[in-house]
């Protein structure tokens, strides 16, 4: 399997930015860690390995990105409009740098954004912020309302990052209509402690018209081996 190590300082973040290239051909898709996740999560838990088959086949090709979530949402020194500023700034930094790296390396118009835990999270909020940027989007076992992380604020910058707080209200056919186009699967465990939020951004979309998929698997469902299996079912 082609692996490619790549890093450039980030003009949105002003720091440098490392990611993960596996494979050289098929569908993009932009992989999100967990909460504080690095750029080589998916290939120390061995969800790399596990899809290689489909990335030497040519099928897949997986762009693992950094996180910046101890800058964001868990940096309990900032004031949290300032953690949300700075998620924002992580957005830019995916729509203006990471996404026409993507574009010039793979010909291929079929992006696909997945994430587990606080990565179903990234993966959700990317699509829903940015509609008809993805054709496809993989939330597994995550948590979504993110008022949590900004000491319940819901307001100014907190407002524009959870998605539970900005699409109940989003109404603009611009937005929706794209946003109507996406594959969006939302899969979590029946015993998963954050179950609801997957249940309400599902109910949310769908009363837009969006054909969101909701999966509750039997169980927690909240591990790197039930994440395996869930990439074999979505991705």
């Amino acid at each position: 399997m082609k692996r490619e190590y790549r890093k450039w300082w980030s003009p949105a973040l002003g720091r440098d930015m490392e990611l993960l290239v596996f494979g050289d051909r098929g569908a993009p898709v932009l992989v999100f860690p967990t909460s504080m996740g690095r750029f080589y999560q998916w290939e120390d838990f061995g969800l790399v390995s596990h899809m290689a088959p489909r990335i030497d086949a040519g099928w897949l090709q997986l762009w693992c990105v950094d996180s910046i979530d101890g800058e964001s949402f868990y940096n309990k020194a900032a004031a949290p409009q300032d953690r949300a500023r700075r998620h924002l700034a992580y957005e830019r930094y995916l729509i203006e740098e990471v996404l026409p790296a993507i574009r010039y390396a793979n010909a291929v118009d079929q992006l696909i954004v997945a994430g587990s835990s606080f990565g179903a999270f990234h993966a959700l909020a990317f699509v829903t912020r940015r509609p008809g940027i993805a054709r496809k989007a993989v939330g597994m076992s995550g948590a979504y309302d993110t008022a949590r992380w900004l000491d319940g604020e819901r307001g100014g910058e907190a407002y524009f990052v959870n998605p539970l707080a900005f699409l109940p209200n989003l109404n603009d056919d611009r937005f929706l209509a794209p946003l109507r186009q996406t594959e969006i699967i939302i899969a979590t465990g029946r015993d998963d402690p954050h179950v609801d939020e997957s249940k309400r951004l599902a109910g949310v979309l769908q009363q837009k018209g969006v054909p969101a998929e909701l999966d509750i698997w039997d169980g927690w469902a909240h591990d790197w081996p039930y994440w395996k299996d869930m990439v074999d079912r979505y991705i």
